[in-house]
């Protein structure tokens, strides 16, 4: 019941998330550190209020363990933000980000020694190519030239090879981070909320160096267009409208993430939190009206007969049948 109430979470959370952004990212396109910074700034002072009870709560889980998962956390970020500027195009990134599934595979296999069945890599197999179809096809609709550089052909090779390089470092970082997610829980417990709070509260010192652009960002909320807020009858500058329900639908997303790391296995996790961003690519198509072709269509196809086929519904239905027989 705690896994179905997760992903209900994961998905209503995440996806009515992606609306507020857009809202956000539409009037000011560089508020990403503002909005970054009023999500882990509330879910912090929820979990010492509610989760630490004002820091007198000792942590089940030594704070070392969480400095070492916002550590890579923050690496996996970096880097990713990062390798951009070594020619690596918008498409080719996100088509990287979409193999998490396949490379939380390889790791868990490589470190916690684990097997999976034939259906298992058939499953993860074709949820990766339905979103690397649909991702590629969408991204068709992007520019992605790099006219005019003056880079020579095999320093800019050169630079992109570094760039697939820090990808592939990524992507694995984030694997691994999955993976010592799940052994933490296994040998402390689960504690959800706990971790929740840690993870988003280690890293609010490294928004100072961010201060000035959150700053300039808070004046320009500040000077939106007003909208009355209907229960308490007060104008309040739209921006921060957007904001409050961004930073609300975020923490419903990451709190159903958090309680399915507890619940399950990462490479299950990853596969939720997948088809949530795969949920948003076609979300994204349907709001700004582009096109949804016919590979979208198979694209879209291959994800939902991949994802059957991991929570093995089509078995288990066969299996009821038979049993009922």
């Amino acid at each position: 019941m705690g896994t179905v109430f997760a992903v209900l979470l994961v998905f209503v959370g995440c996806c009515s998330n992606v609306v507020s952004l857009e809202l956000l990212v539409r009037e000011f396109p560089g508020c990403g550190n503002i909005v970054t910074f009023a999500q882990f700034a509330f879910i912090a002072l929820e979990g010492f209020v509610f989760e630490t009870r004002l820091g007198t709560k000792k942590p089940a889980i030594p704070v070392s363990n969480y400095a070492i998962m916002v550590t890579m956390f923050f690496t996996v970020s970096v880097i990713n933000n990062y390798a951009l500027n070594f020619n690596i195009a918008m498409p080719l990134h996100m088509i990287f980000r979409s193999g998490s599934l396949i490379a939380n595979m390889i790791m868990g296999i490589v470190i916690l020694k684990k097997r999976y069945s034939a259906s298992k890599y058939l499953s993860i197999a074709l949820v990766s190519a339905g979103i690397f179809i649909c991702t590629v096809m969408s991204a068709k609709q992007v520019n992605v030239a790099n006219e005019g550089s003056e880079e020579d052909g095999f320093y800019a090779f050169v630079r992109w090879l570094v760039g697939i390089a820090m990808l592939t470092f990524a992507l694995l970082m984030s694997a691994r981070m999955g993976i010592f997610q799940e052994t933490l829980y296994k040998r402390y417990g689960k504690h959800s909320k706990e971790a929740l709070f840690y993870n988003h509260f280690l890293p609010l010192p490294a928004f100072l160096l961010l201060s000035s652009d959150i700053y300039s960002h808070c004046v320009h909320f500040s000077h939106s267009t007003p909208a009355l807020v209907p229960v308490i009858q007060l104008n309040v500058p739209i921006m921060w409208l957007y904001l409050l329900a961004n930073v609300i639908t975020q923490y419903v997303c990451i709190r159903g993430v958090f309680i399915l790391t507890t619940e399950c296995a990462s490479l299950t996790v990853t596969l939720v939190v997948t088809l949530r961003k795969f949920l948003s690519l076609i979300f994204s198509i349907v709001y700004f009206q582009n096109p949804f072709t016919a590979w979208h269509w198979a694209g879209t196809a291959v994800v939902f007969v991949g994802t059957l086929l991991y929570t093995e519904v089509l078995s288990r239905m066969m299996a009821a049948r038979k049993k009922a027989e």
